[in-house]
Formats: structure tokens, C-alpha cells, sequence
């Protein structure tokens, strides 16, 4: 049966789990209960180690803890993005939405079963306190992380402003870990960072760090104060955006593609399809000169953005391949206050492209040099994918076509570059600038 898509209201992303996690609010969900008689049979198991360990184990247990730790359990047995959310957690959940909390700034994941740091962000403690992408967190205020749970991790982190976080790190060139101590402050993600990068020449700079409710807003300002100063071509940089709202990615594509055009299509389990297309409620930049730069850090939402774009020959894409998160998660409320996060779908570009475990192959491969202008190395950390994450779905399983995964890249470098070391953003900078130069050119007869 179809998703009912106008009856109850729920919340559904398209994220990357990370320190922060961005979930949309929007009419999406109506079910049923599927379970059939002979699911409540399998049962009898649980509640028979449920009752030994209640009377038998050498402690006292909760009855809650218990159900709450098998349901966590079950649920990350499924993919790296299902899960369960305590009633706390939960509620930190709707705060991330807002885009403002108290915390210390980075993007987190597991690599091998290791909590492991995608990215700080800049301008927060942890970025001012050093902190570098590929950094494993070993102890977090000297409590081993090994076995812990990323939200369980991301609630440990989480705190007032003034506060200190003491992270034990292992990094590479390190002989033992070594102990960062990081102050709390309130972290609010502004998501959208503009400047004009060549006046003479109309060519403006948008950096998208997140999918934010506020995203979009932030977008079409920023294309409004660029138009005042001349806009005439613009980069969009989703280097490094780990994704975030579904709807706001729908809603940055509004800016710059037709009103109608479809931006994307999600599939579950049933194969009901549901499309997201673009309106009118921006005003649409689309028609400029437009490159859009993206990495191996550029997943789900910014996927989604960039394959609208390459798909409907809007924008060149630059860079290397992307992240490669092509699935929908659900967020169901539950009678005590707690969520169910689950991976209900799976998402496809405009063309029926599923970027599951491969991602968005850029239409100009570049990658980032690795050294400066000045002969300086720039250090490199290992790149983490979707298909690095543990349970990961597999690609193999899809119906939807897939865009051919590249092997070859083992490391990228660290992108806290000046801008006159940043060859990717020179590149496109260098094709914007010459971009009317070949389109006075006669056209091939």
C-alpha cells in the first residue's frame, strides 16, 4: 500500500548521523500494524531471558532499560541509520533541527566500530580546539567509547554552555592518544556563507554547510544581495555537507531549477513512489552559470541537490565522488516519548539514479592538491563512505540504476586551505570565467 502522505504528521530526513543531525517535519506517514500472529510468537524468547535476567541477574535491573536496550539493539542490527531514541534523545533530535544547541561542533560517525570525527565545524570549540576530520575518539570525559552508541556518544558531548568535554583522540602521527579538553558553547549553525568572488567578472560564492529549516531562507538571501552586487554567475560549495532536511533540499533546488521540475523520488519497501518537485515560493536564479563542488564528504541532501542539478544539465559538477547515502529515514514518536528512527526508502535523482554506496560522480573530476602554492604537504586522512559503515544497505539489492563507484581515491586531504590553494574552487572559478568566451563560439555544423 502507498505511503499516505497527507494524514498524520511525522518526521522524515535524509541525514548523515553526525554530532549535528537535521530531521524535517513535514505530512508524510500513515501505517499500520503489520504484525501477524505467528511475529508475536517470537516473542515467548524475549520474555523468557527478560524474566531470568530480571530474577537472576546479580544486580537489580529496570524492567525499561531492559526493553530499551533490546530495542536499540534490534534496531541497529538493520543499517547504520536506524535507530532508537530515547525520550531524551529524542528531544535532542528536535533541536538539532532548529540549528542551535549546546555542544562542541563536530560531525561524527563510526569507522570499524570506532567513533570517528567526519568534521568539525568551523568556528566552534572544537574546530579552536584543534580538532581534525579522522580523528578517533577513544574516551569521552574518560569513559571508554568502545561499544558506545552514536546518539549515546552525541548526548555525552551535548551540554550547557561553559561546560568542558575532555575527548581522548588517537590520530594518525600520534604514538598514544592524546586528551583535548573542549569548552561548551552554544553552537548555532549559520548554514549559508556568501561573498562575491570576482566583482569584474559577476562571479559569486555560496558555502552550504547543512540542510537547515532556516536553509533556504539563508539561500535566497544571500542570491539577493549577490544579484544587488552583481551576480552573473555563481560556485555553490556542498564540500563536506553532510546533508540534513529533505525538504530544504527541495527547496534550495526551487532556486535554481523551473517551477515543476522533479528534484527527486523516494521508493520503499511496497515500491510506492512519492516525488518532490520544485514551485515557486523563491525567486529562481535559473539561468546563470552555475558549478557546483562536491567531495567524498557531500552526502545525502547535498546528493540530492547535486544530482537535481547534474540531471537536468543545470549546473557542472566538480570535485570528486560523493559520500554515497541514498537512503530516507523516518522518525516515528512513540507513547513514551521515545522515537523510532528507520530507514523506510530509498532515494532516486530525477533520471531514476540511486547513489546508494556509490554516490554522485562529479561531470569534472578534480581532486584537491596536495600541496600548497607555497610546496607545503597537506595532510590527508582516510576517506569514510557510506559503504565503509557498518551494515550499510547493499547496493547490489537496488532495482534503480547506479552511477559506477570510482576506487581509485584512498585519501583526501584536509579542505582548511586558503582560498589560493583551494585548486578546486580556482578550477571552477577559471571555467566560470571563460564560460561566454566558448559560448560566443560557432556552434559544429
Amino acid at each position: 500500500m502507498p505511503l499516505n502522505f497527507r494524514k498524520k504528521k511525522i518526521w522524515i530526513a535524509v541525514l548523515f548521523l553526525s554530532v549535528v543531525l537535521s530531521i524535517a517535519l513535514i505530512d508524510v506517514w500513515s501505517y499500520k500494524d503489520v504484525s501477524a500472529d505467528e511475529d508475536y510468537s517470537e516473542l515467548k524468547v524475549f520474555t523468557e531471558v527478560l524474566s531470568v535476567v530480571k530474577n537472576n541477574y546479580v544486580e537489580n535491573v529496570s524492567t525499561k532499560d531492559l526493553v530499551y536496550a533490546a530495542i536499540k539493539g534490534m534496531l541497529n542490527s538493520l543499517d547504520p541509520h536506524s535507530g532508537f531514541m530515547a525520550p531524551d534523545d529524542y528531544k535532542e533530535m528536535q533541536v538539532d533541527t532548529k540549528g542551535e544547541f549546546g555542544g562542541l561542533g563536530i560531525q561524527i560517525g563510526m569507522k570499524d566500530d570506532i567513533l570517528t570525527v567526519i568534521s568539525p565545524i568551523e568556528d566552534t570549540p572544537a574546530f579552536k580546539a584543534g580538532i581534525k576530520a579522522g580523528d578517533k575518539i577513544l574516551k569521552i570525559n574518560g569513559e571508554s567509547t568502545k561499544g558506545m552508541q552514536l546518539f549515546d556518544a552525541v548526548k555525552k558531548m551535548r551540554g550547557p554552555k561553559g561546560t568542558p568535554v575532555t575527548l581522548s583522540i588517537y590520530r594518525e602521527g600520534f604514538k598514544e592518544p592524546r586528551d583535548f579538553t573542549v569548552v561548551r558553547d552554544v553552537i548555532t549553525i549559520k548554514s549559508v556563507k556568501y561573498k562575491m568572488l570576482d566583482k569584474e567578472d559577476g562571479i559569486g560564492y555560496i558555502k552550504l554547510t547543512q540542510f537547515q529549516e532556516k536553509s533556504a531562507d539563508e539561500m535566497a538571501a544571500a542570491l539577493k544581495d549577490l544579484h544587488k552586487q552583481g551576480l552573473r554567475s555563481l560556485i555553490l560549495d556542498l564540500r563536506n555537507n553532510p546533508g540534513g532536511l529533505l525538504n530544504s533540499a527541495v527547496d534550495i533546488s526551487s532556486q535554481f531549477l523551473p517551477a515543476g521540475k522533479l528534484v527527486v523520488y523516494i521508493k520503499g519497501r511496497t515500491g510506492g513512489k512519492t516525488e518532490y518537485r520544485t514551485f515557486g515560493q523563491y525567486p529562481t536564479y535559473d539561468t546563470i552559470p552555475m558549478i557546483v563542488l562536491v567531495n567524498e564528504g557531500s552526502a545525502s541532501a547535498s546528493e540530492i541537490v547535486s544530482g537535481a542539478l547534474k540531471d537536468w544539465q543545470r549546473a557542472v559538477i566538480l570535485g570528486t565522488q560523493t559520500f554515497g547515502k541514498g537512503s530516507v529515514q523516518t522518525v516515528i514518536p512513540l507513547s513514551d516519548g521515545s522515537g523510532l528512527r528507520l530507514t523506510t526508502a530509498r532515494y532516486y535523482t530525477p533520471k531514476g539514479i540511486s547513489i546508494q554506496n556509490t554516490g554522485i560522480k562529479p561531470d569534472i573530476e578534480v581532486k584537491l592538491a596536495l600541496y600548497t602554492k607555497d610546496g607545503k604537504p597537506v595532510k590527508e586522512h582516510p576517506i569514510l563512505r557510506e559503504r565503509d559503515l557498518k551494515n550499510h544497505l547493499d547496493a547490489a539489492s537496488q532495482k534503480g540504476k547506479s552511477e559506477k563507484l570510482d576506487e581509485e581515491t584512498e585519501a583526501i586531504p584536509f579542505t582548511e586551505l586558503k582560498e589560493a590553494d583551494d585548486n578546486q574552487l580556482q578550477r571552477a572559478e577559471d571555467i566560470l570565467k571563460t564560460w561566454d568566451v566558448f559560448k560566443k563560439l560557432p556552434k559544429a555544423s
